[in-house]
């Protein structure tokens, strides 16, 4: 019943969140057993009484004092210099300037919308394709759920109750990886989406332009050198970011003013209480599948089908990346991993942290995949492209994403390197 109402919602285009909400209540009045209904609030709010999930407003707030405070635009400005001499130099300045922002915001769309509203017209200029400079966008995006910090392993570790900071550790040897294949992408489709060649050259000194940079790089340094050091936790680092970045906008680089500060809080309260409000509506709902013991029937059905820890790894791969085309990938990960991690810690004897990766990387892909696909529909929306024009160029990004996925669960190693 409670999966039947699901989908209705679903096929109605409710919000996502809504969907689950309505579906929990549906199955509470459905079962006739309105006591549920005083657990209810407490299932809901509980769901957010948790330290870690301070980081996500923190990293929130972030992003939006680089962008006002002008550290996004000296990111974008060095890798241009860096790569002046490189042929189809602005591609890679894509790429790399969402490897920096990555590493720093830990929001895929929010660094998806800053990269399609400056790098795709700069691509346009330069004589490439706005679907390719539009799909690069969005498939660079990828880097952000992986490259530390990552808003989905800070949900993925309250929810797993596992080390954050050993997720964030986890995912750069994945994310360095996709960056070498997404570099090889670049090599070679970039002169197949070039029509003309005016590229030019940087407009500002290397040296100038790397001098501007080297502070706004002290922020990840920060950030990832903190955790792995134990000197912060990633709450703290967070904190110390956002203060950083504060000093850098306004006392530094001069361009952050205070009249910019009622904005970027009311951005920050707006996309906090979006993540926020998700994560409960998802709890509430996962709540119901547990009481309903679904995740007894899932660790049935699957000891039932293979007792290899590989091929269950692989049939999760299979079924997240069914599931993250039609669901938001985080209200997925609140609703599976309390069904998912028992069965694969249990029964297959899985590491927490491997498990969260994988599960993390693959729902991940649904920011490229319709019909959800928010990282297409915001390069879309902001780059002024059709959606199957950008389509036509996604495919070798969510392949190489696909490797690299693959490749994490054939070697669990990956994910120790940096632990």
């Amino acid at each position: 019943m409670t999966l039947a109402a699901f989908l209705l919602f679903m096929l109605l285009g409710m919000p996502i969140a809504f969907v689950l909400l309505a579906s929990t209540f549906t199955f509470v009045v459905a079962s006739g057993n309105y006591r549920l209904l005083e657990n209810l609030p407490q299932v809901i709010f509980g769901s957010l009484e948790v330290f870690d999930l301070l980081a996500i407003p923190l990293f929130i707030l972030l992003g939006e004092i680089m962008n006002e405070g002008g550290i996004t635009r000296r990111i974008i400005t060095a890798a241009r210099a860096w790569f002046s001499w490189v042929p189809h130099s602005i591609a890679y300045v894509s790429l790399t300037s969402n490897l920096m922002l990555a590493s720093i915001m830990g929001s895929a769309t929010a660094q998806i919308a800053i990269m399609s509203r400056v790098m795709t017209p700069e691509m346009e200029r330069d004589g490439y394709d706005k679907g390719f400079a539009a799909a690069l966008t969005a498939g660079s995006g990828l880097l952000g759920p992986i490259i530390p910090p990552s808003m989905v392993f800070i949900i993925y570790g309250v929810i797993a109750q596992v080390s954050i900071g050993a997720m964030f550790m986890g995912g750069i040897l994945p994310g360095l990886v996709l960056f070498v294949l997404i570099n090889g992408l670049i090599a070679l489709l970039a002169g197949r989406a070039r029509s003309k060649a005016v590229e030019e050259r940087a407009s500002i000194p290397l040296w100038k332009a790397t001098r501007g940079a080297l502070l706004t790089l002290s922020i990840p340094l920060v950030i990832v050198g903190g955790i792995a050091f134990g000197i912060v936790t990633p709450t703290e680092s967070a904190a110390v970011a956002t203060l950083m970045a504060l000093i850098l906008g306004g006392l530094f680089f001069r361009e952050l003013r205070w009249g910019q500060f009622p904005g970027v809080l009311r951005r920050t309260a707006r996309n906090t209480s979006i993540v926020l409000f998700l994560i409960a509506a998802a709890k509430a709902f996962g709540w119901v599948l547990i009481y309903n013991q679904i995740p007894q029937q899932v660790a049935g059905l699957m000891q039932g089908t293979t007792e290899s820890p590989l091929v269950f790894m692989l049939l999760v791969f299979v079924m997240l990346i069914v599931v993250g085309m039609v669901l938001d990938g985080i209200a997925a990960l609140i609703i599976l991993v309390p069904i998912l991690l028992p069965v694969a810690q249990q029964s297959y004897g899985i590491d927490p942290i491997h498990f969260g990766i994988v599960t993390c990387m693959t729902l991940s892909l649904g920011l490229l995949t319709p019909p959800v696909g928010a990282g297409l529909y915001v390069a879309s929306a902001i780059s002024n492209v059709s959606l199957p024009r950008i389509t036509k160029w996604i495919f070798p990004f969510v392949l190489a994403a696909c490797l690299v996925i693959l490749a994490t669960i054939f070697n669990p190693w990956l994910v120790s390197v940096f632990r």
